[in-house]
């Protein structure tokens, strides 16, 4: 399975003014620093947590089809699946018709389900012959990421702006605070 980004968000969920309003700096001088840090902090976050927090387009490529009549997809919120094609040999791509499958996105597990009985169609190709591409996140603003999300990426970046220092070797990394495993912990799948 691949997931490949294919549209990267616009903005970041916090703004550098935040960040530097957060951390108490005036100046300019660690601009490019704070800047780092931001989309560290997000990308930490979307990846510990199988989330997009701004609107992202990705492709997700697979072998063959689960079982069954619905597909999970790997990160969510899921605004919208573009389009899923099937690939032959040759590598040609076939679309298949969106009248024969629907996004149920509004769940803690987003997924594409197929209409009626019929299975899935089978890919020619036996590697990556199935691509579903997607549009995942809360919404193109910074302001459509929820609070609690946000407030746990400013403590991480003002954590990492603090721990910044290189380890020497059999020295152990500060521990990310607590309180920001607290703020995602609303936000984090359930495993049944």
């Amino acid at each position: 399975m691949s997931l490949i980004l294919t549209a990267a968000p616009a903005v970041e969920p916090v703004t550098l003014a935040e960040a530097k309003a957060h951390l108490r700096i005036d100046g300019t001088d660690e601009d490019t620093l704070i800047g780092s840090l931001i989309l560290t902090s997000r990308l930490h976050v979307e990846a510990a947590m199988g989330l997009a927090l701004i609107t992202q387009s990705w492709s997700w490529y697979f072998d063959a089809w689960p079982p069954g009549t619905a597909v999970g997809l790997p990160l969510r919120p899921v605004e919208s699946v573009a389009a899923v094609r099937l690939y032959d040999e040759a590598g040609a791509a076939t679309m298949l018709d969106p009248a024969n499958w629907f996004l149920d996105g509004a769940g803690l597990h987003p997924r594409l389900v197929r209409h009626g009985a019929l299975p899935w169609p089978a890919p020619g190709r036996v590697a990556n012959g199935i691509e579903i591409a997607f549009t995942a996140g809360y919404g193109s603003a910074a302001s459509d990421v929820p609070a609690p999300l946000r407030q746990a990426l400013l403590i991480l970046i003002a954590h990492w702006h603090e721990h910044r220092a290189p380890l020497e070797e059999g020295q152990h990394a500060e521990p990310l605070p607590h309180m920001v495993s607290d703020l995602l912990a609303p936000y984090r799948p359930m495993r049944l």
